[in-house]
């Protein structure tokens, strides 16, 4: 189905949002919409502000100047200490880039028990949701040991399997596959689009052959901290200008003889030649 034959919901309004780090920009000037069901890669190089408008839109930090808005309700100071606070932390959850930020609870059950416990679900309600989900992500054999023993990728997969434990609308991930082998990956893949029917995805990655994968939409930032575009991943991933002048990708030219070999380099490498 295209997303025109279907009818959204608008998730988040961000209109004009801004952050600074003292008098350092971290975000410039951003606004666009995320409606229900939308899969959104972020993507731009290495200190372009994508693991900040990630925390932007987790509320975990507030953004410096303009208006984030979610379901309507506009998202500021005290309001998540009320109802709003709830309908949003029930609704949003965020998986960082590195687990061992995530994840301090003794053993993988217990991690994955935790959010459903703060709902106020009853312990065989916990306890058959957690036993279900690790099933269901095929990560039963690590429910006993505890995190930090765990390799970086089973770290991953226990930082994810603890967010869906809340059953969250809309899942914020930052560089997801940052330490993943490539079985790993191909399991986050799956399990993305298993689930792309029923959640809504912002991902921050720099893996262009996921937002080629899993993404419709791409939102590009550029290297002073604001959107360079913002459009079908499509059509953004051939626009090999556009990816150039974000630094996502690079290239060099080299002389062979008579003839200039230009390189780009990236998941979506080209080679041209001139005379």
């Amino acid at each position: 189905m295209t997303p025109g034959a279907r009818l959204k919901d608008e998730i988040y309004r961000l209109e004009g949002v801004s952050f600074f780090y003292g008098s350092s920009p971290a975000v410039k000037n951003m606004s666009f919409r995320v409606e229900r069901g939308e899969r959104i890669a972020i993507i731009g190089a290495n200190g372009s502000g994508k693991s900040t408008l990630l925390k932007i839109l987790d509320c975990l930090i507030p953004p410096s100047a303009g208006i984030i808005s979610f379901l309507g309700e506009r998202l500021a100071g005290d309001d998540l200490k009320g109802g709003l606070g709830r309908r949003f932390r029930e609704s949003v959850s965020f998986v960082f880039a590195e687990p061992d930020v995530q994840l301090f609870s003794p053993t993988v059950f217990d991690e994955l028990a935790f959010g459903p416990l703060q709902l106020g679900l009853s312990g065989d309600e916990v306890k058959t949701r957690v036993e279900e989900l690790l099933d269901f992500l095929g990560i039963s054999g690590l429910k006993d040991r505890p995190p930090y023993a765990l390799s970086s990728g089973e770290k991953k997969k226990v930082a994810i399997a603890s967010v869906l434990a809340v059953n969250p609308d809309v899942l914020l991930l930052d560089e997801p596959t940052n330490g993943l082998d490539p079985r790993s990956q191909v399991w986050l893949y799956e399990l993305i689009e298993g689930l792309k029917n029923l959640k809504t995805f912002i991902i921050a990655t720099h893996d262009l052959s996921m937002v080629e994968d899993l993404a419709e939409r791409a939102i590009v930032l550029d290297e002073g901290h604001g959107m360079a575009a913002d459009g079908p991943s499509r059509e953004i991933l051939r626009n090999k200008d556009l990816l150039l002048r974000a630094n996502i990708i690079h290239e060099h030219a080299h002389r062979h003889g008579g003839v200039i070999h230009i390189h780009s380099h990236g998941p979506f490498s080209t080679h041209d030649e001139h005379e």
